[in-house]
Protein backbone atom coordinates (compact mmCIF):
# COMPACT_ATOMS: atom_id res chain seq x y z
CA UNK A 1 0.00 0.00 0.00
CA UNK A 2 1.46 3.53 -0.93
CA UNK A 3 2.16 5.96 2.00
CA UNK A 4 0.10 8.64 1.60
CA UNK A 5 2.50 11.70 0.72
CA UNK A 6 0.84 13.68 3.85
CA UNK A 7 2.70 10.99 6.54
CA UNK A 8 6.42 12.45 6.41
CA UNK A 9 9.07 11.86 8.85
CA UNK A 10 9.20 15.56 9.57
CA UNK A 11 5.55 15.32 10.67
CA UNK A 12 6.50 12.34 12.68
CA UNK A 13 9.12 13.79 14.45
CA UNK A 14 6.49 16.42 15.63
CA UNK A 15 3.73 13.79 16.18
CA UNK A 16 6.52 12.19 18.63
CA UNK A 17 7.30 15.67 20.17
CA UNK A 18 3.47 16.40 20.89
CA UNK A 19 3.41 12.35 23.03
CA UNK A 20 6.07 13.11 25.02
CA UNK A 21 4.92 16.71 25.91
CA UNK A 22 1.35 17.14 25.27
CA UNK A 23 1.85 20.46 24.70
CA UNK A 24 1.38 22.63 21.96
CA UNK A 25 3.66 25.57 22.90
CA UNK A 26 6.03 23.24 24.34
CA UNK A 27 6.60 21.27 21.42
CA UNK A 28 6.94 24.69 18.92
CA UNK A 29 9.79 25.59 21.92
CA UNK A 30 11.36 22.79 21.59
CA UNK A 31 11.23 21.97 17.65
CA UNK A 32 11.89 26.06 17.02
CA UNK A 33 8.35 26.15 15.01
CA UNK A 34 5.37 28.46 15.61
CA UNK A 35 2.46 26.60 17.89
CA UNK A 36 0.54 27.03 14.32
CA UNK A 37 2.83 24.63 12.24
CA UNK A 38 2.72 22.15 14.87
CA UNK A 39 -0.77 22.06 15.13
CA UNK A 40 -0.86 21.86 11.19
CA UNK A 41 1.55 19.15 11.20
CA UNK A 42 -0.63 16.90 13.20
CA UNK A 43 -3.89 17.96 11.55
CA UNK A 44 -2.21 17.03 7.81
CA UNK A 45 -0.92 13.64 9.52
CA UNK A 46 -4.60 12.70 10.46
CA UNK A 47 -5.44 13.21 7.13
CA UNK A 48 -2.79 11.32 5.60
CA UNK A 49 -3.23 8.41 7.84
CA UNK A 50 -7.28 8.78 7.49
CA UNK A 51 -7.55 8.11 11.09
CA UNK A 52 -7.91 10.81 14.03
CA UNK A 53 -5.42 10.58 16.45
CA UNK A 54 -6.85 13.13 18.77
CA UNK A 55 -9.96 14.40 20.53
CA UNK A 56 -10.27 18.09 20.63
CA UNK A 57 -11.74 19.59 24.13
CA UNK A 58 -11.44 23.37 23.90
CA UNK A 59 -7.95 24.37 22.72
CA UNK A 60 -6.48 20.98 24.19
CA UNK A 61 -5.76 18.04 21.90
CA UNK A 62 -6.16 14.51 23.65
CA UNK A 63 -4.94 11.47 22.48
CA UNK A 64 -6.41 8.79 21.37
CA UNK A 65 -5.59 4.92 21.79
CA UNK A 66 -4.74 4.32 18.20
CA UNK A 67 -2.33 7.96 18.81
CA UNK A 68 -0.38 5.32 21.28
CA UNK A 69 -0.36 2.57 18.59
CA UNK A 70 0.97 4.97 16.05
CA UNK A 71 3.73 6.39 18.27
CA UNK A 72 5.22 2.98 18.91
CA UNK A 73 5.73 2.09 15.06
CA UNK A 74 6.66 6.03 14.38
CA UNK A 75 9.35 5.81 16.77
CA UNK A 76 10.74 2.81 15.18
CA UNK A 77 10.93 4.50 11.61
CA UNK A 78 12.98 7.61 13.41
CA UNK A 79 14.90 4.96 14.79
CA UNK A 80 15.71 3.09 11.65
CA UNK A 81 16.12 6.17 9.54
CA UNK A 82 18.48 7.62 11.43
CA UNK A 83 20.45 4.48 11.75
CA UNK A 84 20.48 4.70 8.21
CA UNK A 85 21.48 7.86 7.63
CA UNK A 86 24.22 6.64 10.35
CA UNK A 87 25.94 4.22 8.21
CA UNK A 88 25.34 5.76 5.05
CA UNK A 89 27.18 8.98 6.62
CA UNK A 90 30.06 6.20 7.72
CA UNK A 91 30.08 4.65 4.27
CA UNK A 92 30.25 8.25 2.29
CA UNK A 93 33.33 9.42 4.59
CA UNK A 94 31.19 11.85 6.36
CA UNK A 95 32.03 11.68 10.08
CA UNK A 96 29.52 12.28 12.45
CA UNK A 97 30.28 14.87 15.50
CA UNK A 98 29.41 12.19 18.07
CA UNK A 99 31.73 9.18 18.66
CA UNK A 100 30.73 6.31 20.90
CA UNK A 101 33.77 4.69 22.77
CA UNK A 102 32.88 1.72 25.05
CA UNK A 103 35.96 1.25 27.81
CA UNK A 104 36.27 -0.97 31.08
CA UNK A 105 35.62 0.70 34.76
CA UNK A 106 39.31 0.07 35.66
CA UNK A 107 40.43 2.37 32.71
CA UNK A 108 38.20 5.31 33.93
CA UNK A 109 40.90 6.73 37.00
CA UNK A 110 43.81 8.41 34.34
CA UNK A 111 43.49 6.75 30.77
CA UNK A 112 40.20 7.32 29.49
CA UNK A 113 39.81 10.97 30.99
CA UNK A 114 43.36 11.45 29.68
CA UNK A 115 42.56 10.77 26.05
CA UNK A 116 39.15 11.95 25.84
CA UNK A 117 40.59 15.66 27.15
CA UNK A 118 43.13 15.27 24.54
CA UNK A 119 40.77 14.50 22.09
CA UNK A 120 38.51 17.27 22.79
CA UNK A 121 41.67 19.80 22.15
CA UNK A 122 42.68 18.23 18.84
CA UNK A 123 38.60 17.51 17.45
CA UNK A 124 36.92 20.69 19.40
CA UNK A 125 33.76 20.01 17.92
CA UNK A 126 33.38 16.35 18.49
CA UNK A 127 30.83 15.08 21.52
CA UNK A 128 32.42 11.73 23.14
CA UNK A 129 29.48 9.07 24.63
CA UNK A 130 31.33 6.54 26.74
CA UNK A 131 30.03 3.27 28.13
CA UNK A 132 31.76 1.13 30.50
CA UNK A 133 31.04 -2.85 30.47
CA UNK A 134 32.60 -6.09 30.32
CA UNK A 135 34.86 -7.31 27.53
CA UNK A 136 32.38 -9.38 26.31
CA UNK A 137 29.30 -6.56 26.23
CA UNK A 138 31.88 -4.03 24.28
CA UNK A 139 32.83 -6.35 21.59
CA UNK A 140 29.11 -7.14 20.94
CA UNK A 141 28.02 -3.82 20.75
CA UNK A 142 31.26 -2.53 18.40
CA UNK A 143 30.36 -5.32 15.94
CA UNK A 144 26.69 -4.54 16.38
CA UNK A 145 27.44 -1.01 15.49
CA UNK A 146 26.26 0.44 19.07
CA UNK A 147 29.79 1.67 19.68
CA UNK A 148 32.60 3.40 17.42
CA UNK A 149 35.52 2.16 18.95
CA UNK A 150 36.52 0.49 22.20
CA UNK A 151 39.62 0.10 24.82
CA UNK A 152 40.00 -2.95 26.55
CA UNK A 153 42.10 -5.55 27.74
CA UNK A 154 43.26 -8.19 25.57
CA UNK A 155 45.61 -11.18 26.84
CA UNK A 156 48.69 -11.38 25.18
CA UNK A 157 47.91 -14.27 22.38
CA UNK A 158 44.38 -12.96 21.94
CA UNK A 159 43.46 -12.16 18.05
CA UNK A 160 39.92 -10.25 16.36
CA UNK A 161 39.29 -11.32 13.05
CA UNK A 162 38.31 -7.72 11.31
CA UNK A 163 39.12 -5.43 13.66
CA UNK A 164 41.85 -2.74 13.82
CA UNK A 165 43.97 -2.39 17.06
CA UNK A 166 46.36 0.03 18.75
CA UNK A 167 47.91 -1.20 21.53
CA UNK A 168 48.46 1.23 24.29
CA UNK A 169 50.38 -0.27 27.29
CA UNK A 170 50.77 -3.87 29.09
CA UNK A 171 49.36 -3.96 32.26
CA UNK A 172 50.94 -6.80 35.04
CA UNK A 173 48.46 -8.47 36.99
CA UNK A 174 49.61 -9.21 40.69
CA UNK A 175 47.85 -10.68 43.60
CA UNK A 176 45.32 -8.30 45.66
CA UNK A 177 45.56 -8.72 49.23
CA UNK A 178 44.14 -6.70 52.25
CA UNK A 179 47.23 -4.52 53.87
CA UNK A 180 49.32 -6.27 56.67
CA UNK A 181 48.31 -9.45 54.93
CA UNK A 182 51.01 -12.79 55.59
CA UNK A 183 52.20 -12.21 51.96
CA UNK A 184 52.92 -8.58 51.96
CA UNK A 185 56.32 -6.95 50.94
CA UNK A 186 56.95 -10.53 48.68
CA UNK A 187 58.61 -9.77 45.46
CA UNK A 188 58.08 -12.95 43.82
CA UNK A 189 54.82 -14.76 45.31
CA UNK A 190 54.46 -18.27 44.76
CA UNK A 191 51.20 -18.91 44.15
CA UNK A 192 51.08 -22.43 45.45
CA UNK A 193 51.27 -20.85 48.69
CA UNK A 194 47.98 -20.08 48.64
CA UNK A 195 46.37 -23.34 47.33
CA UNK A 196 44.33 -23.43 50.88
CA UNK A 197 43.28 -19.22 50.50
CA UNK A 198 39.80 -18.69 49.23
CA UNK A 199 39.42 -16.08 46.21
CA UNK A 200 37.03 -13.37 44.80
CA UNK A 201 36.98 -12.17 41.42
CA UNK A 202 35.24 -10.58 38.38
CA UNK A 203 32.50 -12.75 36.72
CA UNK A 204 33.35 -13.91 33.33
CA UNK A 205 33.19 -11.70 30.58
CA UNK A 206 35.74 -9.40 32.09
CA UNK A 207 39.53 -9.26 30.95
CA UNK A 208 40.84 -9.68 34.46
CA UNK A 209 38.57 -13.04 35.04
CA UNK A 210 40.39 -14.45 32.17
CA UNK A 211 43.52 -13.15 33.83
CA UNK A 212 42.99 -15.05 36.78
CA UNK A 213 41.53 -18.03 35.22
CA UNK A 214 44.85 -18.13 33.11
CA UNK A 215 47.59 -17.65 36.41
CA UNK A 216 46.18 -20.11 38.28
CA UNK A 217 46.42 -22.81 35.07
CA UNK A 218 50.18 -22.01 34.84
CA UNK A 219 49.81 -22.65 39.30
CA UNK A 220 48.11 -25.90 38.26
CA UNK A 221 45.11 -25.64 40.49
CA UNK A 222 41.73 -24.69 40.79
CA UNK A 223 41.54 -21.80 43.52
CA UNK A 224 38.71 -22.02 45.88
CA UNK A 225 36.20 -19.06 44.98
CA UNK A 226 34.11 -17.46 47.36
CA UNK A 227 32.55 -14.83 45.25
CA UNK A 228 32.27 -13.67 41.62
CA UNK A 229 31.23 -10.32 41.23
CA UNK A 230 30.52 -7.73 38.72
CA UNK A 231 32.52 -4.58 38.88
CA UNK A 232 35.95 -3.84 39.76
CA UNK A 233 34.76 -1.01 42.45
CA UNK A 234 32.67 -4.41 45.02
CA UNK A 235 35.66 -6.35 43.81
CA UNK A 236 38.49 -4.23 45.26
CA UNK A 237 36.38 -3.70 49.30
CA UNK A 238 35.80 -7.40 48.93
CA UNK A 239 39.52 -7.53 49.15
CA UNK A 240 39.83 -4.86 51.20
CA UNK A 241 37.33 -6.55 53.77
CA UNK A 242 39.29 -9.50 54.04
CA UNK A 243 36.49 -11.84 52.39
CA UNK A 244 39.13 -13.33 50.05
CA UNK A 245 42.33 -12.57 48.01
CA UNK A 246 42.18 -11.56 44.07
CA UNK A 247 44.57 -10.73 40.88
CA UNK A 248 43.98 -7.73 40.07
CA UNK A 249 45.85 -5.37 37.10
CA UNK A 250 48.17 -2.35 38.11
CA UNK A 251 46.38 -0.10 37.03
CA UNK A 252 43.74 -0.36 39.88
CA UNK A 253 46.52 0.71 42.70
CA UNK A 254 45.30 3.91 42.56
CA UNK A 255 41.43 3.20 43.22
CA UNK A 256 41.96 2.38 46.76
CA UNK A 257 44.71 2.70 49.55
CA UNK A 258 43.37 -0.56 51.43
CA UNK A 259 44.57 -3.20 49.25
CA UNK A 260 48.43 -4.04 48.36
CA UNK A 261 49.15 -5.31 45.22
CA UNK A 262 51.87 -8.17 45.06
CA UNK A 263 54.10 -9.35 42.16
CA UNK A 264 53.75 -13.02 41.34
CA UNK A 265 56.45 -15.23 40.49
CA UNK A 266 57.31 -15.23 36.76
CA UNK A 267 55.91 -18.84 36.41
CA UNK A 268 52.31 -17.26 37.04
CA UNK A 269 52.86 -14.31 34.96
CA UNK A 270 49.79 -12.96 33.14
CA UNK A 271 49.71 -9.52 31.65
CA UNK A 272 46.69 -7.73 29.79
CA UNK A 273 47.46 -5.57 26.42
CA UNK A 274 45.51 -1.78 26.94
CA UNK A 275 44.10 -1.97 23.84
CA UNK A 276 42.16 0.60 21.26
CA UNK A 277 39.75 -1.41 18.75
CA UNK A 278 37.46 -0.45 15.42
CA UNK A 279 36.15 -2.44 12.51
CA UNK A 280 38.57 -2.58 9.76
CA UNK A 281 35.94 -0.83 7.57
CA UNK A 282 35.94 2.04 9.52
CA UNK A 283 39.82 2.68 10.21
CA UNK A 284 39.91 5.89 7.49
CA UNK A 285 37.16 7.46 9.58
CA UNK A 286 38.50 11.39 10.76
CA UNK A 287 37.55 10.49 14.24
CA UNK A 288 38.84 7.31 14.88
CA UNK A 289 41.99 8.17 13.66
CA UNK A 290 42.50 10.96 15.57
CA UNK A 291 41.92 8.89 18.58
CA UNK A 292 44.03 6.23 17.10
CA UNK A 293 46.63 8.55 17.20
CA UNK A 294 46.55 9.88 20.94
CA UNK A 295 46.42 6.07 21.89
CA UNK A 296 50.06 6.10 20.56
CA UNK A 297 51.01 9.15 22.23
CA UNK A 298 49.79 8.02 25.10
CA UNK A 299 51.71 4.77 25.08
CA UNK A 300 54.51 6.45 24.28
CA UNK A 301 54.61 8.81 27.36
CA UNK A 302 54.39 6.59 29.60
CA UNK A 303 51.18 7.78 31.28
CA UNK A 304 49.90 4.23 32.61
CA UNK A 305 53.04 4.36 34.49
CA UNK A 306 50.93 6.62 37.07
CA UNK A 307 47.87 4.18 36.62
Amino acid sequence: MAINEEITLKKLEVFLSFMELNNLARVADALGQSTVSVHRALHSLEDGLRCPLFKREGRSLIPLHAAYTFAESARRALAECEEGVRKVREMSGINPVRLKIGSLYSLTLHCIPQLVIALKLRRPGLDIDLTLGSNRELLQSLAAGRLDTIIIGVQEAEHHAGLVSVPLFQDDVYLAAPLHSPYAGQTALDLQALRDEKFVTLNEGFVTSQSFSHAFELAGFVPDTAMRVGDIFSLINLVSGGIGYSLLPGRVRAFSSRIELIPLDARYGSHQQITLLMLSSRERDANLLALAAECRLYGKRGSFASN
